[in-house]
């Protein structure tokens, strides 16, 4: 039986790299302890703003029993998203992210694509696959699988590789050989801390969500509160300054997913593009963009509000 976990795990493995993930480990589904202090007290200092669906499913989010009966084991996998080319130097910002076709479609077709070759290969595997659309604590199991460690920017780190990646899941009832966890390679680097303009890294590994500026270009439907005014530095739907500063992603190499590569105009749009753009235009290079949560009307009150900064 052991046997079979080695064999099977490498099995697993072997087919993620095959469908482009750059990374792939596996821990057993378990009650994550560490993690349940930690969302809660997040929780009770209103830390997640107006996300109210985070405070939701809160057995779920820390037993993955509980979301997939019967299950052994969760497969954590990384994507790679950094982009060979990014926008302008002087102009309104998209997190890197949401550059080409929204990500959610693109790694559900290789986790159901995993799903069916681990199926043919070893028989009746019962799982699902998550792509932080459900409540599973992505970056908490992708560090219990040894594919990096949370830095003080809460985000995954791995060492050579950096951290613009997407973190996926398959949860299953088959039982494998699980991985280690990593340290912590932060050390005493700060850069992310002091590079927020909106202060909302409150202390090394804590992110107030309710402040930083992705929750207000993407989260909040709200009028964006006036003290944050002057302090988006033109981000206008995401931020990655965190990451931008990041020494580790000095290690970050372009992604090889052609789905990911951005509408041609969007890399050479001016500001004036921007302040300009109309809501034909937003369909046109945004058609399967992640960005079309933000909606034209909320893309155009993010780019007026850091306009009128």
């Amino acid at each position: 039986m052991i046997e079979n976990k080695s064999k099977y795990s490498q099995f697993i493995k072997t087919e993620a790299k095959r469908l482009g993930f750059i990374s792939c480990g596996i821990s057993k589904a378990t009650f994550l302890e560490e993690e349940a202090p930690r969302l809660e007290k997040w929780l009770k200092n209103n830390s997640h703003g107006e996300m109210s669906y985070m405070e939701n499913h809160f057995d779920k989010r820390l037993d993955p029993t509980k979301l997939v009966e019967g299950s052994k084991s969760v497969v954590s996998l990384l994507l790679n998203y950094y982009p060979a080319e990014t926008q302008l130097d002087n102009t309104f910002k998209l997190s890197k992210y949401a550059y080409g076709t929204d990500y959610h479609f693109i790694i559900k077709d290789k986790l159901k694509s995993l799903l069916h070759v681990i199926q043919d290969e070893i028989g009746e595997v019962e799982g699902r696959a998550f792509v932080d659309s459900a409540p599973v604590l992505d970056k908490a199991w992708a560090a219990k699988s040894g594919l990096g460690w949370i830095g003080k920017h809460s985000n995954l780190l791995t060492q050579q590789v950096g951290s613009f990646y997407f973190i996926a899941e398959l949860i299953i009832d088959l039982e494998l050989e699980y991985d280690g966890i990593t340290s912590d390679h932060c050390g005493t680097c700060t850069k992310c801390i002091d590079a927020c303009p909106t202060d909302a890294i409150t202390e090394p590994y804590v992110v107030d969500g309710s402040k930083c500026i992705s929750y207000f270009t993407i989260e909040l439907k709200e009028t964006i509160p006036t003290e944050f005014k002057g302090k988006f530095n033109d981000w206008m739907f995401g931020c990655d300054i965190c990451q931008d500063v990041c020494p580790w992603n000095r290690f970050s190499k372009a992604h090889n997913e052609p789905l990911f590569n951005p509408h041609p105009e969007l890399l050479s749009m001016s500001k004036k593009d921007w302040e300009e753009i109309t809501e034909d235009t937003f369909k046109k290079v945004f058609k399967k963009s992640a960005v079309k949560r933000t909606k034209y009307s909320g893309l155009k009150r993010n780019i007026n509000f850091i306009k009128d900064s």
